[in-house]
């Protein structure tokens, strides 16, 4: 049996869970760790459906992607539907005979677990870089992440009318706008 090909999407049928994903064939399996329904894209005009293989693949993966895909479990099958996509509204999907089944979850299982090993490496990859950077840098980095975004302080600057005002000599610093009648004088010190 052939590693899955990604992506995978988790689907609810009535009480139970099932994992959804890709072939390398082209075909696609829903499973819930128990038994294996499997169903071929190129099925899919034996179902009424209006579009190449392809297409309705494409548009299968969208409709799991934003979990529009509906399933329902039959005897012996099971019927994969895209309620928002009337050209190609289902994918008719046969259960696996066990020793089938055993297989296609043993190749589930390992290729899910390379996937993950191969995550693993590329976010120690990604922690080994960030570390190799020197601390002042890093420091400055985690503090930026605390600030807000000085951009968008500019855009609120140059969105406004009024533009900034400058301070006039002999104006009060506690009460702008006010301006003191006497000249100022300071403390002198040589009086006392």
């Amino acid at each position: 049996m052939a590693e899955p090909v990604g992506p995978f999407h988790v689907l609810r049928a009535g009480t139970g869970r099932f994992l959804c994903y890709c072939g390398p064939d082209g075909a696609v399996y829903v499973t819930d760790a128990m038994e294996v329904w499997a169903g071929e894209l190129g099925d899919c005009p034996a179902l009424g459906c209006r579009c190449s293989p392809e297409e309705h693949g494409a548009m299968l993966r969208a409709g799991l992607g934003h979990g529009a895909a509906a399933l329902s479990l039959g005897p012996g099958s099971a019927t994969l539907r895209l309620p928002e996509e009337p050209r190609c509204p289902a994918l008719a999907l046969a259960q696996l005979p066990a020793a089938e089944a055993r297989n296609q979850l043993r190749a589930l299982v390992f290729g899910m677990a390379g996937c993950i090993e191969s995550l693993e490496r590329r976010l120690e990859a990604v922690e080994t870089l960030a570390s190799s950077c020197s601390p002042e840098k890093n420091a400055a980095r985690s503090q930026q992440l605390f600030l807000p975004d000085p951009s968008s302080r500019k855009s609120k600057a140059s969105g406004s009318a009024l533009p900034a005002k400058r301070k006039v000599p002999g104006e009060s610093l506690i009460n702008p706008g006010f301006k003191s009648k006497k000249a100022p004088s300071g403390v002198n010190f040589e009086d006392s």
